[in-house]
């Protein structure tokens, strides 16, 4: 029986480690970049370095959840709403991180010698940088649910 209340609160740590990551890289650590570093090649570089971790922390932390969702809900754990937030966020995650990221190095590759944003290709690339940001903050929003959510349990 301990087991199990620890196990739940390495949930709600896992979870809060996972959404605060994101939100300390997405929404202060990147802008900063940009701010200090006045190249933007170099910045963007950075930036999505960063957010490649965070994607990383972010697998990791979903396996976790997905498995206290296991031992917690067992057979019906797909019915809990906590877990389709889970689920959610993973396949954001996964969609930006394998989907969106390679394009986007793609179009860069693709427009060298010039700066992908002075190429042909800027709109382009504008359109799914921009398609990652909002998934982005969708991840986050339901990532403000998932706190929640845990909170009551």
């Amino acid at each position: 029986m301990k087991f199990l209340k620890i196990f739940e609160a390495s949930a709600i740590i896992v979870a809060c480690a996972w959404v605060g990551g994101m939100w300390a890289i997405g929404y202060i650590a990147a802008p900063v970049v940009f701010h200090v570093i006045p190249n933007k090649i170099l910045s963007g570089n950075v930036a999505g370095q960063m957010f490649a971790v965070t994607a990383y922390v972010g697998l990791v932390c979903a396996a976790w959840l997905l498995l206290w969702s296991w031992v917690k809900y067992g057979q019906v754990m797909l019915r809990q709403a906590i877990v389709r937030v889970i689920l959610g966020m993973l396949a954001l995650v996964l969609t930006g991180q394998f989907a969106i990221q390679p394009l986007l190095v793609s179009l860069k590759q693709e427009a060298l010698p010039l700066p992908v944003m002075q190429s042909q290709l800027a709109a382009q690339f504008g359109m799914w940088h921009g398609i990652s940001s909002l998934m982005f903050l969708v991840a986050s929003v339901l990532g403000a649910v998932l706190l929640l959510k845990l909170r009551k349990i």
